[in-house]
């Protein structure tokens, strides 16, 4: 009789990797609504900040809704056809080996995002509070936190929780100034944002799903501003379960093409990983290496007769750890945080939605085996339930208040 049993729910193996994701993205979202709702007094002064999702149209508050919607499109149309030209960029440097000059880019850009946008919150906040301190003091801690926190995420080996809190951070920050955006031109940015990172995932030629494809043909991994959560323990063993591979060894090669798997397609240009490819352990232990929804979906036979379920993994790399692309914590963030912008409510329902779509997500990899995107289905149930919300739940709410009933 066997004296560990399976868990009897899909819940029970897979909570603690969804947990794993779900925590560190729920915190980003909760810190960009609090800098919302601390540093933002008018949601009208957003529109004074001047991007690329902004340099085709300014909107204006004298403008019709016709116009600010005609004008988002513009702006999201410009700002999709330069992320994606600096995708294929990316690609083209990672097909010709730059990978010293990427990862020095990457750094950069951490450096920019930790040091530039992160001071000046930092400056605003000790505004808002009143915060007693000096220029000297203010320049030394600002230049100590942006020098370990490129280092932590890009330079040299420290522990992954450092790491993995500058990847929050590095989020929270770049999130709070896309939510200075104006108005219309945020909301018609994240659609755009999600269609275009349906299509870089989905496509033949898509330049995230080349960028993957490159990375595993290569054994080689794409640096990026990725996020790591740590593996899972395994409590019959008491070690860290290296269970992902890229490719079953016992599959013909000739026979296997592409990715199977990839939750780490992001809205942005720099936030893409590759899998490690490489094996994890011999064959006759991968029955102890494979993820616990492909697991499942095997020995409950929602493969499919016949079809030889490969164990991939759901957005890990050989390390068993899972990996969400940067761009997915940002936009998620900034759907919430435009939320917040108009009431608390609508955060609570956006966030639910964002949970509801991750978790759809990564059902879906699992059961259809393909390159899947992680913005989509998020974004688009939170848009939506922010629509619903505002147009019908609030003033339903408001009614049943006015009017003393309870329910």
């Amino acid at each position: 009789m066997d004296q560990n049993p399976r868990p009897t729910s899909i819940l029970h193996s897979l909570g603690e990797e969804i947990i794993r994701i779900i925590t560190p993205v729920s915190i980003c979202m909760f810190s960009v609504v609090i800098l919302v709702s601390v540093l933002t007094t008018d949601s009208s002064n957003s529109s004074s900040i001047n991007t690329i999702a902004t340099i085709a149209y300014t909107e204006t508050t004298s403008d019709s809704e016709w116009d600010k919607f005609k004008g988002a499109l513009l702006n999201s149309l410009v700002f999709v056809i330069v992320v994606t030209l600096v995708t294929f960029l990316l690609v083209l440097l990672f097909y010709f080996r730059c990978t010293k000059f990427l990862k020095y880019y990457m750094g950069f850009s951490a450096f920019l995002v930790l040091g530039f946008m992160g001071g000046e919150i930092a400056l605003f906040l000790i505004q808002v509070f009143n915060i007693a301190i000096d220029a000297f003091t203010f320049v030394i801690l600002l230049f100590n936190f942006t020098i370990v926190g490129v280092l932590a995420v890009f330079m040299s080996k420290v522990p992954i929780f450092v790491t993995q809190s500058y990847m929050v951070i590095i989020g929270v920050l770049t999130a709070y100034w896309f939510t200075m955006l104006p108005e219309w031109t945020t909301w018609v940015l994240l659609v755009a944002m999600s269609l275009y990172d349906l299509a870089a995932v989905l496509l033949p030629g898509g330049p995230l799903r080349l960028l993957v494809e490159l990375a595993i043909s290569r054994d080689e991994d794409i640096p990026a501003l990725v996020y790591e959560a740590r593996p899972v323990m395994d409590p019959r063993v008491n070690t860290v379960v290296q269970r992902r591979v890229w490719r079953d060894r016992r599959v013909d090669p000739e026979s296997h093409t592409g990715p199977q798997i990839d939750t780490n397609s992001t809205g942005t240009s720099q936030n893409v990983e590759g899998g490690h490819v490489g094996q994890v352990g011999q064959v006759d232990q991968v029955h102890e290496l494979s993820a616990p929804l492909i697991e499942r979906i095997r020995d409950h036979g929602l493969a499919g007769e016949g079809d030889n379920v490969n164990l991939e993994g759901i957005g890990l790399g050989s390390s068993g750890a899972i990996k969400l692309g940067l761009g997915d914590f940002i936009f998620y963030s900034v759907l919430v945080g435009r939320a917040a912008m108009y009431d608390y409510m609508t955060v609570y329902a956006c966030y639910l939605a964002i949970v509801a779509g991750l978790g759809i997500t990564l059902i879906l990899l699992a059961l259809y085996q393909k390159a899947l995107p992680a913005l989509p289905v998020s974004v688009l149930l939170g848009v939506l339930f922010y629509v619903l919300t505002r147009v019908f739940l609030e003033e339903f709410v408001v009614q049943c208040s006015s009017n003393l009933v309870m329910f």
